[in-house]
Order: structure tokens, then sequence, then C-alpha cells
């Protein structure tokens, strides 16, 4: 483990970062027990220690996420080894580096998918999944990237293969996943279509880059997908529906279209008439990032470091802010994600 001011040297024991001793423990908002917001509690912890290959990070702020919300209720648990707290995202400063660490300095600002452990002060993370913050960000607004952007790059642009000029249907575009998905496909030349709930939500889709917003309590999205594509439908759906989308995702799909499914909120299981799948030749795929290795999840840093932080940096995209609430008030955090009515990102503020 590396010390603050003794680079190549190693010893065991007190480890020190940016000149003061790293305490032995934390705050950390835990899960009392599944249910409601209220069972998200601060616990004092102990702070963790890296091992070979992992970075500890000072965290400066945390984001929240609908994966956040589904643990809270026991309904997706951590994967083997990985915290027991909440929270898929950081951003902080380097405090702590165990063996095996080339890259990254005591000090150093940075950002970080995390598998678990991010409603906290303190959170060691696989040096693989650490990105430098994008230039010019502050730490509210880097620690709003890592679980949406790795998330939309793999499966839109790797599972999903959207290319220049095709088109995209992105259900739920003003959530922290569709802000993020409309930005990307339209820098890299898509065309957009969306789908949400309002006049306000949609509004905002069309100033981040969406060509198409459906209020989908006012209007049929196949109908409308249909109309804005002349009749071919979209190449790449990126759906967090699942339920009776499943049917009408093939309708909307065009011919060899991608359907990626990230998430089930309109329910895990679908009749579908498969006869549509094999006329349109139709993929539908899916995943979830989080149980992945480290190796595949430094692979998609690779890739957003290469091409999309320059697109950050200069400000081309951007994560879209609803709320920023202070780490104690991460059950408050969860009732804005549980009443569907924030636009963008929720973010802890850990000081």
């Amino acid at each position: 483990m590396q010390i603050a001011g003794q680079t190549g040297r190693r010893r065991t024991g007190q480890f020190m970062a940016s000149g003061q001793k790293i305490p032995a423990k934390m705050t950390a908002i835990a899960i009392s027990e599944p249910g409601g917001p209220r069972v998200l509690k601060p616990e004092t912890r102990d702070v963790p220690v890296p091992g070979p290959g992992e970075v500890l990070i000072r965290v400066r702020a945390a984001g929240v996420n609908r994966p956040d919300v589904l643990q809270r209720k026991g309904a997706y648990p951590p994967p083997p080894g990985a915290s027991d707290l909440p929270g898929l995202e950081v951003s902080g400063e380097v405090a702590a580096l165990g063996d095996q660490i080339s890259r990254w300095r005591i000090g150093d600002r940075v950002c970080a998918l995390t598998p678990g452990g991010g409603y906290a002060e303190y959170v060691k993370v696989h040096a693989g999944s650490v990105l430098p913050l994008p230039a010019g960000f502050t730490h509210t607004e880097a620690a709003a990237v890592p679980e949406t952007y790795f998330t939309v790059w793999h499966n839109v642009f790797e599972r999903g293969g959207l290319k220049s000029g095709e088109t995209l249907l992105v259900h739920g575009g003003s959530s922290g996943i569709g802000t993020t998905a409309i930005q990307l496909a339209a820098a890299f030349g898509a065309y957009v279509v969306t789908t949400a709930g309002s006049k306000e939500k949609c509004d905002a889709c069309l100033k981040l880059g969406a060509d198409r917003a459906i209020n989908y309590r006012e209007e049929d999205f196949v109908a409308a997908v249909k109309d804005a594509t002349a009749g071919r439908g979209a190449n790449v759906i990126l759906d967090m529906v699942a339920g009776d989308y499943v049917t009408r995702n093939y309708e909307a799909a065009a011919v060899e279209g991608r359907i990626v499914q990230i998430a089930v909120q309109g329910g895990a299981a679908a009749s579908v008439d498969f006869s549509k799948l094999m006329v349109k030749r139709l993929t539908h795929t899916g995943s979830t990032l989080r149980p992945r290795t480290v190796e595949f999840k430094a692979a998609i840093a690779a890739a957003l470091e290469a091409q999309v932080w320059p697109l950050l940096g200069s400000r081309k995209i951007a994560p879209v802010m609803d709320t920023i609430l202070p780490l104690s008030e991460a059950w408050r955090a969860h009732e804005r994600m549980e009443d569907g009515e924030h636009i963008g990102k929720i973010v802890l503020d850990v000081g």
C-alpha cells in the first residue's frame, strides 16, 4: 500500500493521504433492513483497506441510481465480494493505493464505477474502473457520470452497435440513463427518438438533442416511431421497461433492429409473438453491469476515456443534474428517485 510522500516504499499499519492520516472509521449510509427510503441510516464503518490492484478514494460525491433503490428493497443483492453498502459511482481524490498500481497517484482527482459502497466517506475500487475527472468538472458533476456512461456505452454502442445515421429509440429519456443516451447518440450522429411521461420531460429531451420526443401518456410510441422514421422503425431500442413494452418494441423496431434490455421496471415476464422477431430478423439482448469482471469494466473505461472524455471535457455533452443532497439525506434522494419526477441525475454531496 503506497503512503503519501513515500512513493516507492511500502509499509503496513497507518497510512496517510494528502498529508493527513486516513481515519480508521468513516460515516456510511447502510440499509438497516429491506424497505422504504427511511431504512437508509448512517453507520460508523471501518475505512476499507485497498488490496492489490485497488485504489482507495476519499469520496466527495456519490451518484444515486435505480439499482440502489432495488438493493434497498432487497431485490438486487451485491455480487460476491462487494460492499453491502449502496452506491455504484463516486468522485473524489485518491487517498491510498494497493500494490500493483502504476497509473494513479495519491491526491489524483478521479471518478469511478464501483460494485457497491459509494454511499460513504471512503470506498475502495479496482483501478481499472477509475477515470480522471473530466476537465472542468466539479465532483458532484463527475459523480453523475460513471454508472450511466458505462451502461449506455456498452449497451447502445457495443451490444446495440448503434452507428451514425441510424435511429435510436430511448425509453425513459428524462432519466439519468436516458439523458446520457440522448446526448451520446446525438453526438455520434444518430437520429434520436425518446419517450417520456410529460411535456416538461419531452421538452428537456429535445433540448438535449433528441429529434423527436413522444409523450407516452398521450401518444402510441409505436405509431410515433414509425411516423418519425418514414415507416422504417428504430434500428436500436434501449429499454428499461420490459413487460408489455417487449411486443411493442418488436413492432417499433426496424428490420435487423437491435433491442437492448437493461431493466424490467414494467415486469420481468411478457407474452411475446416471436414471429415478429423472426420476420424482422431482430436481435433482443440485454445485460447487467454490476456483476461483470473487473477486466470487462476496465475495457469499457478505456473506451470511454478515448472516445467520450474529450466530449465531456469540451462540454459538448454533460450530465443533467436534477438534485444534489447531503449524504445524510440519502433517503430523500431515494424518495426523489421513486417519485419519478426527476430529470437527469440525483447526487449525494459527501463533503
